[in-house]
């Protein structure tokens, strides 16, 4: 898998507009109504990522759940970490 570049990356953030990159990864922090939203949220998220073979750095307070995406045999972000982004947007749209 190819690490993008920064160029390349800004670029792609423009259709993920709730991501940021710092770091060398894509970040975002997600709001839920409640404790069990979140939870609900992130066992979706888990199929997707099995689905994918990708993984997540992730950490849940309560109703808050912080991302973050990095291919790390690529050491930076790659194609794989912009497809789990989108499918998370995909699924927390429908919270």
């Amino acid at each position: 898998m190819k690490k993008l570049t920064e160029f390349e990356i800004e670029l792609k953030l423009e259709s993920l507009p709730d991501w940021e990159y710092y770091d060398e990864a894509l970040h975002t922090d997600l709001e839920f109504g409640s404790f069990k939203d979140c939870m609900s949220a992130m066992n979706r998220i888990a199929f997707e990522c099995e689905a994918l073979n990708h993984h997540p750095e992730w950490t849940n307070v309560y109703n808050t759940l912080d991302i973050t995406l990095k291919t790390h045999d690529a050491q930076g972000v790659t194609e794989l970490d912009f497809a789990l982004a989108e499918a998370i947007n995909k699924i927390v749209e429908v919270e």
